[in-house]
Order: structure tokens, then sequence, then C-alpha cells
């Protein structure tokens, strides 16, 4: 990784220096599928840049990753590649007023998802190739300046073996051309200015949908976008293609209906790719998902809601992050944070997925609070050194705070005026780049409101705030007086302005239901809500009724024991949502033991209409007993979370979602002989739960717990991939394999992941899927050590993707003891000096576990 890097000071000093009028690409990748190894496997990538400089006379650089580069011609005059190229950079001396650089290089195929991503199936042998860039991997493929505000429209020509099907950004131009020596030439149309990092490329016998999206726009015309959807052959059984075209439409409409910007990249295409490293890619015209969006079996409808949002958050990016791009990664938010706040909102009000908002409560927002707790905290306009500290801020804040915050801005500054704001922000800098000061000045345009103390409120400082109801009553049990008090971490002390509303809520029969609700704006540390004086006595106060700020919620003790007695009697989902987000913050801050976390999933999770919710509560009970639970305490909480399971999935309804979701769950707990027992009985056939067809993925959720016991062997996991003998198969065939309970595969698994780079990213996410198994905490063990030893020189030898993928994947959390966090911090202490990034990850990770010795000492003091 070492020489890759950018600095945000130098990327302004070419700003200043330089400006693009186009790039000529073409990509030449018929040795995809010629016989040889993958390690020495190159492609042929020839770039012209034509860009001016503002100083001639001054010296610059292009970007270029690349094993070789064969020439280097800069103004027609030939420079020595070994004088000029030092493997990340091109040195560019004596520039003038106007410029044409064409560099001709060997560019190589990646396994990393970095670059040109190459896969073959396994099923079929055919070859898949797809690009991902962001936030700086564009140079692994082309020559270019690596930054986002160089933006430059773009034109691509890719020869590939005949009868593939290839796309680009741009729709195609004319018919494939037979090319010398085999294959066929396809060339697409400029696209319009973008930035480097959303330009793409997708080629491959891909199994491809079409449609056409239609609308008049307000002067009469009509908008026609050809929209495709894409994915491998092996997949096309199970691709529901219409499913996203009719979300997809959907989100089209939404979208020109709010924004007064027709979507201006022509074609509309999705890919659902092979081991893709994150969940989409907004490269506009050629928007790239992981191929998981294909379900390949049954799931539950939070699946096909998760899809949806990402098909919507990606859509949203056309607008804000394509159409209008920020600077540089400081203002990723400016992106991100929109594009999250909008998918959701779309989702909500132009698809099925009415309930959106309850899973960006209980979901999304949980990945907020963590980030912001950690001390990697910062503001969600961040301070992003490199494209190494851009690469780690694609996190929780970034997106799910900042789209929170968001949310409270609407409310703020008044939903019409927020969004005459984004079409204003879209007409003004269309095509441009961008800084926090130039969104909320159309802000302050729109609403009539001073965005600076908001703005320093919410996006310029880090921390979450937690929100405490204070009620006082009189003899006859009405409210005197109730506050809401504000509390700040030490180490982020900042109070905020909220627009929260109140609930008060008592029971009606059997159901808890609100019977009174008040707005009001929290500023300071306490604040009366005047309006619910005089109400009678609630049995629950909820201050963060229907979500509207970011916050933790917290209770007071009468409604901390109501909760304890009756959240399944709440009647209203948002509001149940919102109370098990607030349990498991409390949970996660050592403040309620994670015994009666645990207790209060079994009383009450099979009560949970929301299957999104649901899901979610299996998630937050499996950490809470593997991390948070006393020691001693583990067995016999992890035994009654099995029965628990097990008697839900029994009782559920038969091929209903809520029963896929207990099936797994109850795979995730199983560890007796009669649960391993009865998994095996429905692996075989032999035992059978009324509705619950066992499909192909959820044999593998049933043999991966099977492999951690020792009870199923390498021999039925060949059976079972002779089964599903495919690219999914493989993956899951991997983790089995690495779950078993041996030294001798542990060692094997480390040393694939850790010692040796001959695995694809997705077998490196497999592999340490499969060896960090809760129920192996003392085989696991001796891998401290080796962890600690071992990270640095894996920083610098792989990279960054997998870098974070073995530093954070093979953290010895499982150790969850005092030892293991000593041992972080000294490695810390000992290597002040290591990759800012890498020393975040690490103190990240060491923040968790200290968190979790917290919370076992909060549970072992409940067991008295």
């Amino acid at each position: 990784m070492p020489g890759e890097n950018l600095t945000r000071d130098e990327a302004r000093e070419r700003a200043g220096l330089l400006s693009v009028d186009g790039y000529e690409v073409a990509l030449d990748l018929r040795s995809a599928t010629e016989p040889g190894g993958h390690a020495s496997r190159t492609f042929r990538s020839v770039t012209t840049v034509r860009f001016r400089c503002s100083r001639p006379g001054a010296a610059s650089f292009a970007d270029l990753v690349a094993p070789a580069v064969a020439s280097v011609t800069l103004n027609g005059r030939a420079l020595d590649p070994a004088a000029v190229f030092d493997g990340s950079r091109v040195t560019l001396e004596d520039l003038a007023a106007e410029n044409v650089l064409t560099v001709d290089a060997r560019c190589a195929y990646s396994r990393t998802g970095e670059g040109m991503h190459r896969f073959t199936d396994p099923e079929d042998g055919a070859t898949y190739l797809y690009t991902q860039y962001e936030p700086a991997d564009a140079r692994r493929v082309f020559t270019n300046f690596e930054q986002p505000d160089l933006k430059s429209p773009y034109s691509f020509a890719v020869t590939a073996p005949g009868g593939w099907t290839v796309l680009g950004n741009g729709e195609r131009e004319g018919e494939p051309e037979p090319a010398e020596g085999g294959g066929a030439t396809w060339r697409f149309v400029t696209t319009r200015p973008i930035s480097t990092y959303i330009t793409a490329i997708a080629a491959g016998p891909y199994h491809m949908v079409h449609d056409t999206y239609r609308r008049t726009l307000e002067d009469g015309t009509e908008l026609v976008i050809p929209l495709g959807a894409l994915c491998r052959k092996g997949l096309a059984r199970h691709f529901d293609a219409d499913d996203i075209f009719t979300v997809t439409k959907q989100g089209l409409d939404f979208f020109h209906d709010h924004f007064g910007f027709p979507y201006p990249f022509g074609k509309y295409d999705q890919a659902f790719v092979p081991e893709y490293n994150i969940g989409a890619m907004e490269n506009p015209g050629l928007v790239t998902f992981r191929e998981e969006y294909v379900f390949r079996g049954k799931v539950t409808e939070a699946s096909y809601q998760g899809r949806a949002n990402v098909i919507l958050h990606e859509m949203a990016h056309m607008w804000f992050g394509d159409l209008v791009t920020m600077e540089w990664w400081d203002d990723l938010w400016l992106k991100e944070s929109f594009a999250d706040f909008m998918g959701a909102l779309s989702l909500v009000e132009a698809t099925r997925f009415e309930g959106g908002w309850i899973t960006f409560a209980n979901r999304r927002k949980a990945w907020a609070y963590r980030a912001d707790q950690l001390p990697s905290t910062h503001p969600i306009t961040a301070d992003i050194r490199d494209l190494q500290d851009a690469k780690l801020n694609f996190d929780g804040i970034t997106y799910a705070k900042g789209a929170s915050v968001l949310k409270q801005l609407v409310a703020y500054a008044g939903r019409d005026a927020f969004m005459e704001g984004a079409r204003r922000y879209f007409r003004r800098h269309a095509y441009g780049n961008t800084r926090l000061g130039d969104l909320l000045s159309v802000l302050e345009e729109t609403s009539g409101r001073d965005m600076t103390e908001w703005s320093r409120a919410w996006l310029q400082t880090a921390g979450v705030n937690s929100l405490t109801p204070q009620a006082v009553y009189d003899s006859n049990g009405r409210i005197t007086e109730l506050a809401v008090l504000q509390e700040a971490a030490a180490s982020h002390p900042r109070l905020r302005p909220h627009r929260v509303a109140v609930g008060l809520y008592r029971r009606e029969g059997t159901e808890l239901v609100r019977y009174a609700r008040a707005e009001a704006d929290v500023d300071g540390p306490r604040t009366v809500v005047t309006a619910l004086a005089g109400a009678e006595r609630p049995e629950l106060i909820l201050v963060n009724d229907d979500d509207l700020t970011y916050c933790k919620t917290r209770f007071d003790e009468g409604s901390l024991d109501t909760l304890r007695k009756h959240l399944g009697d709440l009647t209203d989902p948002l509001a149940r949502a919102l109370c098990w987000s607030a349990l498991w913050n409390l949970t996660r801050d050592g403040l309620m033991p994670a015994r009666d976390f645990l207790g209060m999933v079994l009383s009450f999770a099979g009560r949970e209409s929301d299957i999104g919710v649901l899901q979610m509560l299996h998630a937050w009970a499996r950490s809470a007993l593997v991390h948070y639970a006393a020691p001693d305490w583990r067995e016999r909480g992890g035994r009654a979370l099995a029965e628990g399971a097990l008697s839900e999935l029994r009782m559920a309804p038969p091929g209903s979602g809520h029963q896929l979701a207990w099936a797994r769950f109850f795979a995730q707990c199983a560890g007796s002989a009669a649960d391993l027992q009865l998994l095996r009985g429905l692996l075989a056939g032999t035992a059978k739960i009324d509705g619950l067809d066992v499909d192909q993925e959820l044999r593998w959720t049933f043999l991966e717990p099977l492999a951690a016991h020792g009870v199923a062997d390498t021999a039925e996991i060949a059976a079972e991939l002779s089964r599903d003998d495919t690219a999914s198969g493989k993956r899951h065939q991997v983790r089995c394999l690495a779950a078993r309970p041996s030294r001798e595969v542990k060692d094997r698994a480390w040393a694939d992941v850790v010692d040796s780079d001959r695995l694809s990213n997705a077998l490196v996410e497999a592999t340490i899927a499969g060896f960090d198994q809760p129920d192996q905490r003392e085989l696991l063990a001796p891998y401290t050590g080796r962890y600690f030893e071992s990270i640095e020189r894996v920083w610098q030898e792989r990279s960054i993707e997998i870098g974070m993928a073995v530093v954070r994947g093979l953290f010895p959390a499982l150790q969850g003891d005092r030892a293991t966090l000593d041992a972080a911090q000294g490695w810390l202490d000992g290597h002040p000096d290591a990759a800012p990034a890498l020393r975040r990850l690490v103190l990240e990770a060491h923040d968790d576990l200290a968190r979790a010795l917290r919370g076992q000492e909060c549970d072992a003091a409940a067991a008295g």
C-alpha cells in the first residue's frame, strides 16, 4: 500500500494546476480467457488524456498502478517509462498550457475486488469481469488523475472475446467491430463530465434482461431511459429482474417528481456481480451490486426490502454524488448521507415497503450509534488526510448518522424548503464539485434559516447525545412537569438542538398504546415539555417517539419496568423498534445486564411482527451472549437461547418469513447433542418442521454448526458441495471447512489468509468467517500473539481491502479477556508510527473489547 496513497494536499495542489478536457481509454480484455494462472495475467490499457496546465513549465503526475508500462508520450515527446513511472505514478515535467498524455500499460486483473476484478465460475468455467474503483482504484485499470474534483468526459473502447456482453457508463456506439486477432471491439458514447472513481466496465457472458422507463417531462418532451439488469448465467434461474425493474421505475418516478433535474446519464444498467466487496456502487449508467442480492433460496421480506433500499440509495447518487460530486473525501457525506436518507424516504413513499423507517430506526441507526461511540468517531464532515483515511470513512457516521441528521434537517428547515434546496443545488452545480458551504447556502436561501449554527452542532462535531425523561406527578397521578435531560460523553461534550416527539403510553386491556404526544425543541441539559403538563400518569415515556432525532433514548425506572413486563404489548411497530434499540444501547453501555436483555428477547421477540426488527433482535441476542454475557453464564444463556429459538421455530406460521428467521437463529444457537441431531435430521430429511423448506441456502446454514462442533466431517462437506457445485456453494464449503474444531484446520485457514494471497476476496471473507467460531475460544487462543505479530506485515503487503478484512476479521475479540485487551494496547503503544488507518482499526477493536468487558462486569454483578 505505501506509495499508492494520495494526500489531500497533493490533490489540492494538482487541482489548482490542472484541468482535464477528456480521456480516451482503450482496454484489451481478451487475455481474461487465455490459459494460464491468475498471478501473471495482465491486460493492455492505452490511455490518452487531454488536459490543461495553468502554469506552463510546471510539473505534476498522473496515477497508474500497473505491473508494466510499455510507453509514455507527453506532447509528442517519448518519455522513458523506467525514468518516469515508479509503479503508482507517472511523473510529468515541463507541462505546456495544453497537453496530451498517452500511456500504454499492462494492468493486472484483480482478485481482491479492486480495479478490474476477474472471476471464473467453477460451475461452467465462464469468466466474468467488472470494475470497482471507489475511492481510487481506476488507476489500476487506466492512467488518470485520480481525485474526485478533476472531472472529465470519458470515451471507452473495449476489446473482448466475441459473444460477450460488454457494458460501460455510456450506451454502446454502433455494433461491436471484429478485432484483429479475434474477438470484437465495443465503443461507447462519450460520458458527461464525471469523476474517475465512478467510471465502470462490465464484461463477460452475463445473462441480461432489458426494459424501458418512460416519462413525459414538464416541457412536454419524453424522457426514455433504457433499463438493463444482469447477472452471471449460473444465477439466471434465480434472477427476479421484474421486481428489480419495478423498484427501479418507482425510484425514477420519485426522484423525477422531487429533484426537477432529468436523469442525465442515458441508460440505466444494474449489474449483480460476483465476489463484490461492498453492497453496491453508483457508477452512472452501470450500477454494480453484490450478487448476493440475487436470492438463491427463500428469504424474508426484509431481504427484499434491503435490496430495494440499496437500489434506491444508488439511484439517489445519480444526482447526489454523480451529477454533483464532493471536491475531496472530507465531504463524502454530501453524497452518502443524502443517498442514505433519500433512499429510505423513497423506499417508504414510492414502493411497497411502507415500514422502511422502522428498519432505518432499528438497523441503520444501530450502525451509526456504534461508530459514533468509538475512539475513531468523527464529525459527519470529516478530516480526510489521504486515501487510506477515505477508505475507512465509508462508515456508520458518514452514512447512517448523516442520514439521521438530514431527517432532522427536514423537520428543521421544512420538507418543501429542503427539496427546493436540492433542486437549486443540482442546477447550480451540475457536473461540478462542491463543499459543505455550497449546500448550506442554498438551504439558507430556501428555508430562510441560518444554517451555520445547525451545521456546527450537527455536522462539525462528533458524538451522540442521550435523552432521558424526568417526570414529576401530583397526588392525583397527573404530570406536573415533564422534562427531557440531555447528556453527552465527556470525550465529546457538545449538547445539540433536537426536535423530538415525546410519547406517553399506558395499557388499555392487553395493549400498550400511546394516549398523548407532544413535539418540543430540546436544547441544553434540561428542557421542560410544557404541553404534557396535566396528562395522566403514563406507564411508558418515550422521548424520541417517531424517531425524529438522532440520539440514544433512555428510560426512567417506571418506563423500564413497564418494558420488562409489557414490551410485547406495544402496538405501534416503530415504537417497539425504538424501545428495542434503546434497550440494546443500554446493554452495550453496560447499564443493562446481558442476561436481562436476552430474557426480554426470549419473552417478546416471538411476538414481533416486523421481520426486519426480529432479525435484528436475533443478531443482537447473539452478540449479547458472545460478547457481553458473563463467561460463567454463557453456557446456560446459550442453552436458553437455543431452546427458545426452537420453541419459536415450531410455533411460527408454517412457510412464513418468521419461521425461516427462527430456523436460521436456531442453527446459530444450536450446541447440544439434541440440537445437532435435529439439524442433521433436517438435512437428511428424516426430521420435519411443518412448512420449513430446507432449500440449498438453508442446508449450508444448518451444515456450518455441524462442522463447527465436529459433527460433520470433510466428506460430508464435500458431499454438500457436490449438490451445490457453484460459486456460492464454494464459498459456503470454504467457510464450513474453516469452522471445524481442530488445530490443523485453523493453522491451514490462518496460512491461507495471513501468509498467502492465493485466495480471492470472497474466499478470504469466507475463511475468516469460518475460522472465528464463538464456541472455539480455547482453540483460537494461540492465534492472539500471531495476530499482533502479523498485522503490520499484512497491511504493508496486501491491498487495503484485504488488509482491512484481515485486521478486522481476525482480531481476537472472542477471547474476551483482559489479557487480550492488554495485548491490543501493547501493540498500539509499541507501534506509534504504524499506518494511521491500521492503528485506527486496532484502536476500534480494542474499544469494542473494552466495552464488552464492561458489559460482562455488569452482567456478572446481576448474578449477585
